[in-house]
C-alpha cells in the first residue's frame, strides 16, 4: 500500500481545514487537541471550535492560507473546491508542497487520520484501509471492553520501574530482565488487582534495592 502508521507532533503546526461539516469538525478537534493552530474555511464554524481556538477565513483567500499551512485537510462537500485545493497543495509552483489529508479520497493524500481513542494513557488507532468505518467503530468497542484498569496500572508501574532501573543500573539487558521479572511477579498482580498502585511501587522499590550495591 505504501503507507505506514506514524504519530506526528502537531504542537504549533499550522493546519488548514477545508469544510466545516461533521468531518471537518472532527478533524479540527483532533488537531486543536494536539496543540495545532487551526484555520477553517468553507461553511459555518461551530462556536465550540471558535472557543477552542479555531479561526475561520473566507474561501476567497484560500491560496493565502494554503501557503500559510503545514497540513491541508480537505473535508468539504464541494468537489470542485476540493480538487482546486488538492492541486494547489500538491502541484502549484507558487507553494511549497503541503502535506495533504483528503477525507473524500484518502489514498490521494499524504496523511490519513484514523479512528483514534484513549484508554488512560494508551492511545489506539484503527484503520481499515477505508473499507469499513463501521467495523472500525465496532473494533474500537471490542478493544475498549478488553483493556481494564489493571492494564492501565501495569503501564504506570512499568514506567515507574524503568525510571528506578535507569537510576540503579547502566546494563540494558539487566534492566530488561528485571522488567520482565516484575511484570510476571504474582505479588504485583495481587497489588494491581486490588488497585493498589502505591503498594506495588513500594514492593518494586524493595525488590530492586540490592541492584548496584
Amino acid at each position: 500500500m505504501g503507507w505506514t502508521p506514524l504519530f506526528l507532533k502537531m504542537d504549533q503546526r499550522k493546519v488548514l481545514i477545508i469544510g466545516a461539516g461533521e468531518v471537518g469538525e472532527r478533524r479540527a478537534l483532533t488537531f486543536l487537541g494536539a496543540g495545532a493552530e487551526v484555520i477553517i474555511t468553507g461553511g459555518t464554524v461551530s462556536q465550540e471550535l471558535i472557543n477552542l481556538g479555531a479561526r475561520t477565513k473566507p474561501v476567497a483567500e484560500i491560496e493565502k492560507w494554503i501557503s500559510w499551512s503545514d497540513l491541508v485537510v480537505i473535508a468539504s462537500g464541494d468537489q470542485q473546491l476540493n480538487e482546486k485545493v488538492a492541486f494547489l497543495a500538491k502541484n502549484n509552483s507558487e507553494f511549497s508542497k503541503k502535506l495533504l489529508n483528503r477525507a473524500d479520497h484518502p489514498f490521494e493524500g499524504d496523511v490519513i487520520v484514523p479512528t483514534s481513542f484513549f484508554i488512560g494513557d494508551i492511545q489506539i488507532s484503527i484503520f481499515t484501509g477505508g473499507k469499513s468505518p463501521l467495523m472500525a467503530r465496532s473494533l474500537r468497542k471490542k478493544i475498549q471492553s478488553i483493556i481494564d484498569e489493571k492494564d492501565i496500572l501495569h503501564i504506570e508501574l512499568q514506567d515507574y520501574t524503568r525510571y528506578l532501573l535507569k537510576e540503579l543500573s547502566s546494563d540494558q539487558k539487566q534492566r530488561r530482565d528485571y522488567l520482565y521479572q516484575i511484570f510476571n511477579d504474582p505479588q504485583i498482580d495481587r497489588f494491581l488487582e486490588n488497585g493498589d498502585l502505591d503498594g506495588a511501587k513500594e514492593y518494586v522499590k524493595s525488590y530492586l534495592k540490592d541492584i548496584g550495591s
